[in-house]
């Protein structure tokens, strides 16, 4: 199960449709062969279904007496259901249930031509199946583990034939969301993995490939999403309401991430990232969370223990982001030099009836009462003495965007925060106003995501287009990362982290040599 968890409906879905998608490459697995599905979890039903609906005989195998049928039942429900919501139709569906088995015995899994295993995350248990397997299919058979955290190449250390083995990271639930993570060890062969990935592409999936490392692609590039808004939180920037808001309403992102992480579980999330940061030989990128770890260990664990980062008792009201008061909008602005990013801000402004003056400069915003108001860079107001700093955030659409966040110094003139509050505000936008915040929140986190995605491709583990499409289909990212960091520039996102380093000396936030390569290249490119 990934740990990545984004419900976007019910698990009942696109049945027809899937089938519909035909037989696929010929490098695919036929659909009259059998498909093996050893555990019935809620993964491994899911799997299943997938599998079943796209027209292959199924089999269900789970080591606990009585499962794999109390499994197949429960996928018959799922099949009734979706002939209730017009999205398979009778004859499918009796179809499907005749291809449906449980098997008591794993001697009945072998005519099998794929198993894919949905298992405990414990390696030593996973081996120990996979041996078990070895010993009953045939040779050509196709070995698959659904893990998320576990290396696929330490799992198949034992086979005989470990290049028949191949890692299939589907995303929960599985019959809704598209992404799945082909994952080729040390000792899997190509044509394996081709096979595997042209069969679930067949599936009505999007596969991905990528190499056998921590993480893979989603539970990789993922974790700033979470350190970041965590570590803000710890260090009182703001609070789990706000910076949820923040990158929902201003980042586009369609959960924050303590909302979230909720959702998950904080045990699963929090071992997600301790395994990732373990499993990289503790890379400060990938330090977890003091207080996410107190969370746990409160057992305060989320939706599913009735609290985690926010109260789920019945009757509890969820906390709201701190929003600024309504406050008088500027008559004019005088805009200095481009904006970059936040360029686009100029014609709502004008389109508000404000009037704009422009001026070639530094790329800020100047305001009456003298405040400069700027896109975060890095740095931080209160090093700015003389000067009335107060920084916005990054947006990923400053337009479709309900809300902007401002940071400053706490001293600030009330009467130029003040402006730079009216002046949003007359574009329709909430203001929430955080602490001194370097980077702030969107602008952080999303340039923390370009830097260990530009790592992943630089590594070799995926190509760019995989990586962004993976986290945009498996976590629902409003763009991929490295597409985000293109449209924000690499020169300011190299730029964005080097300031972060020097206020935070620990590595963390120390560019990797592949983004600084691409804004040294796009330097060059803007200087011809």
């Amino acid at each position: 199960m990934s740990a990545n968890v984004t419900v976007r409906g019910s698990d009942d879905v696109t049945a027809s449709e899937t089938a519909a998608e035909g037989q696929g490459s010929a490098a695919a697995i036929g659909r009259d062969r059998t498909v093996a599905v050893v555990g019935t979890g809620t993964m491994g039903q899911g799997i299943a279904q997938v599998a079943l609906v796209a027209g292959h005989p199924v089999r269900l195998y789970d080591s606990a007496p009585g499962r794999a049928a109390e499994a197949v039942a429960a996928l018959t429900a799922r099949l009734d259901r979706l002939v209730e919501k017009g999205k398979l139709d009778a004859a499918a569906r009796e179809a499907a249930v005749g291809r449906l088995h449980a098997a008591e015995d794993p001697a009945e899994l072998a005519d099998a031509a794929l198993v894919i295993e949905a298992i405990v995350e414990d390696l030593a248990v996973k081996q120990r199946l996979f041996t078990d397997l070895e010993k009953i299919v045939g040779d050509d058979t196709v070995l698959a583990t659904n893990t998320s955290s576990l290396s696929v190449a330490a799992i198949a250390g034992g086979l005989r034939l470990p290049g028949r083995f191949v890692g299939l990271h589907f995303f929960n639930p599985a019959p809704l969301l598209p992404l799945v993570e082909v994952v080729s060890g040390f000792a899997t062969d190509a044509d394996v993995a081709t096979r595997a990935y042209e069969t679930v592409k067949g599936w009505g999936k999007t596969p991905v490939r990528c190499a056998d490392t921590p993480g893979f692609i989603v539970n990789r590039v993922a974790r700033p999403f979470y350190a970041e808004a965590f570590r803000i939180f710890e260090e009182g920037g703001a609070d789990p309401a706000t910076i949820d808001a923040a990158l929902r309403e201003c980042g586009g992102f369609r959960m924050g991430p303590f909302e979230l992480t909720d959702l998950i579980g904080q045990d699963v999330n929090e071992a997600v990232t301790r395994s990732v940061w373990e499993s990289f030989y503790q890379d400060p990128k990938f330090t977890p969370s003091l207080a996410q770890r107190r969370l746990v260990e409160s057992g305060r664990l989320g939706r599913k223990s009735g609290h985690g980062w926010f109260s789920y008792a019945e009757g509890a009201e969820r906390p709201a982001p701190h929003t600024a008061e309504p406050a008088k909008a500027p008559e004019w602005i005088t805009v200095w030099g481009d904006l970059g990013p936040a360029e686009p801000l100029v014609g709502l402004f004008e389109a508000a009836g404000i009037t704009v003056l422009h001026k070639k400069g530094g790329g800020h915003i100047e305001l009456p009462g003298g405040g400069e108001l700027s896109l975060t860079d890095g740095e931080t107001s209160f090093e700015y003495d003389e000067e009335a700093i107060i920084y916005f955030d990054l947006a990923y659409d400053y337009a479709a965007a309900s809300r902007i966040v401002l940071s400053t110094r706490e001293d600030v003139d009330p009467g130029v925060l003040g402006e730079a509050v009216g002046l949003f505000q007359a574009l329709g936008k909430q203001v929430s106003v955080i602490g001194d915040v370097p980077g702030m929140i969107v602008a952080r986190t999303v340039a923390m995501l370009a830097d260990i995605a530009v790592d992943a491709v630089d590594r070799g583990v995926a190509t760019a287009e995989d990586v962004d499409t993976a986290m945009r289909l498996g976590v629902n990212y409003p763009a991929g990362p490295l597409e985000w960091a293109g449209r924000v520039g690499h020169r300011r996102t190299c730029g964005l982290l080097r300031e972060l380093h020097a206020r935070y000396a620990t590595g963390r936030y120390a560019p990797v040599l592949g983004l600084v390569r691409r804004a040294a290249a796009e330097e060059a490119e803007d200087s011809r």
